[in-house]
């Protein structure tokens, strides 16, 4: 809810300048007295909930009169202690509040990133949600580590936040700053992180390749795609149909139509549903003139988005 503070209230507190007029948030149902201190926290909240608040300047100017330079440490404190309690939609409201008026500050950027991630890992269900909090986070911890580069902790959950993505290459390279970064620390908490991942690092070794093959295939380097992605088909990426998808792909670029084939059924094996396979593999056998079996594929098309259509119902 929302309320006008007196005038009488305002001078005496010697925010009449700063406030009047100004629409001040208060939490319903909360037994809390309102004070300066928790009308400063609601503001906090509002403003970190939304950044674009008519008030928002107003609300700054409020809090960094209660708070002076203690301002920043203030919310992040308080912040703190909704994460604490695995509330991070409200924690990050006072993260991100910080990070309106102190956008380099190193402790709102790692703890509003941890928070945004501490949230979609919390929702299990709501894809929207997990989505945006996802994204969020990840664009968090790049910016910390732009502005904080000498900042361990930073590419220790953007590594995660790549891996998470299937980004390979990305998560490597920042697990390797976080390596070179802690490298002399002697701290124990810190060396359990390293070993941690030291062991990422070595399973990352053949998902980088892999992703290495797939970027030479979406630039055009078939041969060199297939090279690469090739190594891959008896070992622990057999069952993973864009390994077989991405060959097919480029032995079908190259002219190597039977091969090409062999791919796509192979791919087909592990995700039987894939119209975008089926319509790949008929493309293949109308180029080699086999209409009866690109025919039978065109079908098969109709099929499964009849099968689609009809569960709607």
């Amino acid at each position: 809810m929302f309320d006008e503070l007196s005038d009488k209230y305002l001078k005496e507190a010697g925010v009449f300048e700063i406030l009047h007029g100004i629409p001040v948030p208060i939490s319903a149902g909360v037994s809390d007295e309102l004070t300066t201190l928790t009308i400063a926290f609601g503001m906090a909240r509002v403003i970190g909930a939304d950044t674009n608040f008519k008030y928002k300047d107003s609300y700054i100017a409020y809090i960094k009169h209660i708070f002076g330079e203690e301002a920043s440490k203030a919310l992040i404190a308080e912040g703190a202690k909704y994460g604490q309690s695995e509330n991070y939609d409200v924690a990050a409201m006072f993260f991100r509040a910080v990070l309106i008026f102190d956008p380099k500050s190193r402790d709102a950027l790692y703890l509003y990133g941890r928070a945004c991630k501490d949230a979609y890992e919390q929702e299990d269900e709501d894809e929207s949600y997990i989505g945006s909090f996802k994204a969020e986070s990840l664009e968090v911890f790049e910016l910390l580590t732009m502005i904080h580069p000498d900042f361990a902790m930073g590419y220790y959950f953007l590594g995660y936040g790549y891996a998470n993505m299937g980004l390979y290459t990305k998560a490597s390279l920042t697990w390797k700053s976080f390596i070179e970064l802690t490298a002399a620390s002697g701290d124990s908490e810190i060396e359990e992180l390293r070993s941690e991942i030291s062991e990422r690092l070595e399973t990352l070794e053949e998902p980088v390749k892999i992703e290495e093959g797939v970027n030479c295939v979406l630039s055009g380097d078939y041969l060199g795609g297939l090279e690469i992605l090739s190594r891959y088909k008896d070992g622990n990426y057999r069952d993973w149909w864009p390994l077989w998808y991405y060959m097919a792909v480029c032995a079908a670029s190259l002219g190597e139509a039977e091969s090409a084939i062999d791919y796509y059924k192979q791919a087909l094996i592990y995700t039987p549903s894939n119209t975008d396979i089926m319509e790949e593999l008929a493309s293949v056998y109308t180029a080699i003139g086999d209409q009866v079996n690109a025919s039978k594929y065109l079908n098969k098309i109709d099929i499964v988005k009849n099968n689609i259509e009809q569960e709607k119902f």
